[in-house]
């Protein structure tokens, strides 16, 4: 409640959570995982997070998990520093929300961004990092740039990314992006706390804050770049995605188009 209260005093909107923290701050950054109900792939990532021994802090934020993947037990077996449960509204961009909120009143200088499915290779977590330290503040990964693996992604998703997606927020963004509905990415502290962003309200609920920190970190002057990083599908297996049936592609091209005509800027 403490930290909610703190929230609300800043004018951030951010949906009602619990937390379970299993320990102090000890790295700069921190990787935000999303998730809800990702079975044994939230798992197998965090356990190949725990085997690569990333330099980062880790926060999983839960939408709301029933299938028992994140219990307290398990838990303990992973570097997680804490486990964020949503139980106010909203889907994925409420997640984020919670998860950056908490991130910025923790003191984190940037925050990384990973699907929770076991898509993406942990291993480029330490780039963006790096990026960090550089001094970028949107980084997003690619699986497409010179470096990156693309295994086994769907026909539509590549024709949707690279010839829809991609071209409509590199256009607004004032910068070449490849790879925009790559979830995979990382955003400096003094981004996020721009009142020029302002990415704590409650109009973003689905994909929208994705797109709109995409696009308005050029628009705002800050420095963008890409990164390479490998997403695998499962060979031979339905994809792992909260994306269902075509009303649903269809909400995220809206959404898409609604970030690139500015219709979420503050």
């Amino acid at each position: 409640m403490a930290t909610e209260t703190v929230f609300s005093a800043r004018g951030w909107q951010v949906p009602a959570f619990e937390t379970a923290l299993s320990g102090p701050r000890a790295h700069p950054y921190v990787l935000v995982i999303p998730v809800i109900n990702e079975g044994e792939r939230i798992r197998g990532q965090l356990r190949r997070i725990r085997d690569a021994n990333l330099a980062i802090d880790v926060v999983v934020a839960d939408g709301g998990s029933t299938d028992g993947s994140l219990d307290a037990g398990f838990i303990a077996t992973v570097p997680v520093r804490a486990v964020l449960r949503k139980t106010g509204p909203g889907r994925l961009s409420a997640q984020l929300r919670m998860a950056y909120a908490w991130a910025l009143d923790e003191g984190y200088r940037g925050i990384v961004t990973i699907d929770g499915n076991g898509k993406d290779g942990v291993e480029a977590v330490a780039t963006f990092c790096r990026r960090l330290d550089e001094g970028f503040d949107y980084v997003q990964g690619s699986r497409y740039r010179p470096g990156g693996q693309a295994e086994n992604t769907p026909l539509e998703r590549t024709i949707g990314n690279r010839l829809i997606h991609a071209p409509l927020m590199s256009l607004a963004g004032r910068h070449r992006f490849s790879d925009t509905t790559n979830g995979f990415r990382a955003y400096s502290r003094r981004y996020l706390l721009d009142p020029r962003v302002a990415p704590f309200r409650d109009l973003f609920q689905r994909y929208e804050l994705l797109f709109y920190l995409t696009v308005r970190a050029g628009q705002l002057g800050y420095r963008v770049t890409e990164v390479p990083v490998r997403r695998s599908y499962p060979a031979g297996e339905a994809a792992p995605t909260k994306i269902a049936g075509w009303q649903g592609k269809f909400a995220i091209l809206r959404e898409a188009f609604d970030a690139a005509l500015g219709r979420f800027a503050p």
